[in-house]
């Protein structure tokens, strides 16, 4: 459905684009887990595309490592925590950002983001008003002291080792208007591409993120 794209940021990047077949309800940046814009996004923005929206996944590891796509082993996991660090976050909000703009012709933008991407689009709920909805970000308690200048949704698997109830609490309370939901499941729980997929917990969430687009972007 989709195609890779050159995307405008401070330096070029890739990004993969989905267009609907209809005419789109708006725009939603589809913002990658650490594992690099992989076939798992990508079939993010497809679905996202299917539902109606113009999907766009900025390559957030691009400015310091063109192409990236790991897999979710050992190895998978170690390159991406060490390219988190060289990127951080505010090189990612920069891409969110002319992302954003790239499919601003789509009318409301939004976000979705998983794992360190779940973070990234609470902080751009932040930075750049952009309604989100983040799916396990493992980082979202740093970001908590500082309010949200759009709506957000947030996801989390009770399993998840990652993060700790207190985390989840905390989060909850500095959000108190957008629903928090939880999970009996792990941590990555939406990739089908991993061992800890759930799809009860993955269909239910979608269903879900849908109807917070349906609400703030369409």
């Amino acid at each position: 459905m989709g195609q890779m794209i050159t995307l405008h940021s401070d330096t070029p990047i890739g990004a993969y684009l989905a267009e609907p077949a209809n005419p789109t309800r708006g725009g939603i940046v589809v913002i990658q887990e650490i594992f690099g814009v992989n076939e798992h996004i990508r079939d993010v923005a497809d679905r996202v595309a299917a539902a109606g929206y113009t999907a766009i996944a900025p390559a957030l590891f691009d400015a310091v490592q063109p192409g990236v796509e790991l897999g979710y082993d050992a190895g998978g996991i170690s390159q991406g925590i060490a390219l988190m660090g060289q990127v951080g976050f505010e090189r990612p909000l920069q891409d969110v950002a002319a992302a954003a703009k790239y499919i601003a012709h789509a009318g409301r933008v939004g976000t979705v983001g998983f794992c360190w991407g779940g973070t990234v689009a609470y902080a751009a709920a932040i930075e750049l008003g952009l309604p989100g909805v983040s799916y396990y970000g493992g980082g979202n308690t740093h970001f908590v002291g500082r309010p949200a200048r759009a709506p957000l949704m947030f996801h989390y698997g009770l399993k998840d080792a990652h993060i700790s109830a207190d985390d989840r609490a905390k989060v909850a309370a500095a959000n108190p208007d957008a629903p928090l939901y939880e999970y009996d499941a792990d941590h990555g729980f939406n990739c089908d591409r991993r061992a800890s997929y759930d799809a009860a917990s993955a269909e239910l969430a979608w269903a879900r993120t849908l109807a917070f687009f349906a609400e703030h972007i369409g």
